[in-house]
């Protein structure tokens, strides 16, 4: 469509043409006049995309609708459907105007029409000859259309109705202003919509539609066949009202009270029946064809029996509809008899003519296909479902003679038959095997089925009850417990089928069961509901371990008396957001409850001593030997001097140790082949003393001092690589204080600071971690 910045009506301005419809209670009777008015200002001067004024497009839809009985609501919509594009908010204004049923269904609408439209776009419009696959070659475009048709179809049924008549408008204004029409539209007007009116058994639209899209498909084909059928047209027309009206009397004659009608003919039926039987034009048996109405079943079967008493019927040719209706719920007697034009009988007296006598030469060589029905049954061939539309438009008493459980089960029907028709769309009849195949691989991955509310559910191919549950809401899927598939109990790990009507039977509270995972048990199809499921245990582990952490931290605060502190500063003051992030660590052991004590501990006093009188004592000790100090490390001719660790090589035992007078802060101890002390030395060499390590003594608890070491790791980023590295440290005894890690492009570097109390154990300790997958290197920093 056109949008034109002058037709484009602001919010205000429809608000208050809006206001004058809502003044009055919305009275059916006067919808189709009000929407009209509602939309002629908006659509009048516009045109669709067809070259059609959208004002004369929508008045031919609303007229088709009327003429397969559509109500005089959905006829109404059709207006809506194309003043959408020229609304601000098209919901909200129609909502106000018209109320939310009329907004529904014409946003809906809209929307269809915009997939559709892009759909054509993508595929190129490529057409298969009836002899092939209801699927074009645009597989991937062409089927995502289909779904998502089916999806708006079951939230509005109407929808279909409106897509129908629509599509047969635009097809009749391109024959009649002998446009040409693009391959697009007439392909899927014949592969799409013609199935769809077909499964609805609305024969009006479906035959006129084949007609025409075959018409601008094939159009030599469609010719040819045409001037077959006008080659004798008048001789043949003469004859057949001859025979229909013999054949009338003659019936009324035997107490059969029946109206005789001629049957049109529609060439694509003609051409799929040559094509598909490999037949000759003169071969096809319905070329001359008339129709018997009659008032019951029973006067159907009178019918026939007088047809069959007075015509030579022809073998093979006789179909039962009414005792075994078609899936969509045609029902009629079909029969192929020989008969000529002239009478049969004494058209004044009604008289049958003597079952010995000869019938006319071109009756034998002429045969005439006669379809007997009931009113109710020609009706329903003619319209199909569009009687049971109404149950949108139905309360709880129902509406136009359909009940509200007549009206859901109506519904239901139609979706069934909806359903179908996406099957046939995949491999309809007469398509060869390798193109029937191809065509269902295309669409045998998704399935669909309906809920008890009749809303149609689209789901993996596999799907069991579970599935479905978790597809209509989570929390559904999490308190399943029981379903019925078609009103039977069935298994929870039930595979579902295109069509079944499935509910679920829930409890109050509860969750999944970790079963529903085993893929060995089946329970579960979609990743989807997988995903889900997952998230439910995952977030059950990350509560405890919260919990886990949260109760460490508050036991530690206990202990250190500061119960007074508020959680949420202390994780603000360790680097993390919340106190939940820093309980989660905690539980996950990934930091130390003594980096938490850090935070309480006074820092050790400052010992003010002159570095050179230490030196002097040092240099002048009458007796070189080695002094213990606090910190477990021996002093050349010094006793009780403070030291301290370096923290930029952090020494253990056995490290071959050196020691470096600071100014103020004691004896700084590092590694021999620390390059920090190198360069100490270096600047001044006469603050250099001889240090090795004392006796280990026994901690507070009982066991040997630890020291702090780092080591750094190189590997490939990958979920649960912390995790991995964090147990092979747990196994070989040595705990882990802290983490560091900085990730670039894929590559993770880890700097992971650990407790030790021998260093000569670490070279195991290392080698065990460079197992790990997706470790690159690791070494002591």
């Amino acid at each position: 469509m056109k949008h034109a910045e002058s037709t484009l009506i602001t919010s205000a301005a429809v608000e208050v043409a809006a206001a004058g419809f809502s003044d009055q209670a919305i009275a059916l009777e006067h919808a189709l006049q009000r929407t009209r008015a509602f939309a002629e200002p908006l659509i009048a001067h516009e045109t669709l995309d067809t070259g059609e004024n959208t004002l004369q497009h929508a008045d031919a839809v609303a007229a088709i609708l009327r003429g397969i009985g559509g109500s005089e609501a959905m006829q109404a919509a059709s207006y809506l459907v194309y003043a959408c594009d020229y609304l601000n908010r098209p919901q909200e204004v129609i909502t106000k105007a018209f109320g939310e049923s009329y907004a529904a269904l014409a946003v809906e609408t809209t929307k269809l029409v915009k997939i559709q439209r892009l759909s054509r776009a993508v595929a190129g419009g490529n057409y298969i000859s009836p002899a092939g696959s209801h699927i074009s070659p645009g597989t991937a475009s062409q089927t995502e259309n289909i779904r998502k048709m089916l999806l708006a179809f079951s939230r509005d049924l109407r929808v279909v109705m409106l897509r129908l008549a629509s599509r047969l408008q635009t097809l009749r204004h391109y024959a009649a202003t002998k446009l040409p029409v693009p391959q697009a539209v007439a392909a899927e007007s014949l592969q799409v919509f013609a199935p769809l009116a077909n499964r609805l058994g609305i024969w009006q639209i479906k035959w006129e539609m084949e007609d025409l899209a075959f018409r601008f498909l094939e159009p030599d084909t469609y010719k040819t066949i045409a001037k077959q059928l006008d080659a004798k047209r008048i001789e043949r027309e003469a004859a057949m009202a001859q025979l229909r009206t013999d054949l009338e009397l003659q019936l009324q004659a035997a107490g059969v009270p029946a109206s005789v009608q001629a049957r049109p003919k529609h060439i694509y039926s003609i051409v799929k029946k040559m094509r598909g039987k490999q037949l000759g034009f003169d071969q096809v048996l319905d070329v001359r064809a008339m129709r018997v109405i009659v008032p019951t079943v029973a006067d159907c079967y009178a019918a026939l029996s007088y047809v069959h008493a007075q015509f030579a019927p022809m073998a093979g040719e006789f179909d039962d509809y009414i005792a075994k209706p078609k899936a969509n719920g045609y029902q009629s007697l079909h029969t192929v008899v020989l008969a000529g034009g002239a009478s049969t009988g004494s058209a004044s007296t009604g008289a049958a003519p003597p079952r010995d006598a000869a019938p006319p030469r071109d009756a034998v060589e002429s045969p005439v296909e006669i379809q007997i029905r009931t009113q109710a049954m020609h009706d329903h061939a003619e319209t199909g479902v569009a009687a049971h539309w109404a149950y949108k438009e139905a309360g709880a008493k129902g509406y136009a003679g359909v009940s509200a459980t007549g009206a859901y089960d109506a519904k239901i029907a139609v979706l069934r038959q909806l359903l179908a028709w996406q099957r046939d769309v995949s491999g309809g009849e007469g398509a060869d095997n390798a193109n029937a195949s191809r065509a269902n691989d295309v669409l045998d991955d998704r399935i669909y089925v309906l809920t008890p509310d009749a809303a149609i559910v689209d789901l993996p191919t596999g799907a069991t009850p579970i599935d479905f549950a978790y597809a209509v809401h989570t929390n559904l899927g999490h308190r399943c417990r029981g379903a019925k598939v078609d009103g039977v109990l069935v298994p929870l790990n039930t595979q579902l089928h295109n069509g079944q009507t499935v509910d679920v039977t829930v409890v109050k509270e509860g969750g999944p069961s970790r079963d529903w995972l085993n893929l060995d048990l089946g329970f579960l199809a979609s990743p989807r509901s997988k995903s889900k499921v997952r998230a439910w245990f995952n977030a059950i582990a990350i509560t405890e371990t919260i919990a886990k952490g949260r109760e460490a931290v508050e036991k530690l605060l206990q202990r250190e008396g500061k119960t007074s502190l508020k959680l949420d500063d202390l994780a603000a003051q360790l680097g993390f957001k919340t106190a939940d992030d820093l309980f989660e660590v905690v539980g996950k052991d990934e930091l130390s409850l003594r980096t938490i004590e850090q935070l309480f501990r006074p820092a050790e006093p400052v010992v003010d001593d002159d570095a050179q009188l230490l030196l002097k004592q040092a240099r002048n000790a009458e007796k070189f030997k080695l002094q213990s100090s606090k910190g477990g490390v021996l002093v050349v001719g010094v006793d009780s001097l403070l030291t301290q660790l370096a923290k930029c090589c952090k020494p253990a035992p056995p490290d071959t140790i050196g020691g470096y007078v600071t100014r103020g802060k004691g004896v700084s101890i590092h590694r021999a082949d620390c390059p920090n002390l190198r360069q100490l030395l270096v600047k001044d060499a006469g603050r250099g003393v001889d240090v090795a390590w004392g006796q280990p003594k026994a901690g507070a608890s009982g066991g040997l001092p630890t020291y702090a070491v780092d080591v750094t790791v190189q590997a490939s980023d990958r979920p649960g690589l912390l995790r991995d590295i964090a147990e092979v440290f747990s196994k070989e005894k040595a705990h882990v204080q802290s983490v560091q890690s900085q990730s670039t492009q894929g590559t993770v570097w880890m700097t992971v600071t650990v407790e030790v109390a021998d260093a000569s154990r670490l070279g195991k300790v290392l080698a065990a971690v460079g197992q790990v997958a997706g470790v690159h290197w690791v070494r002591r920093r």
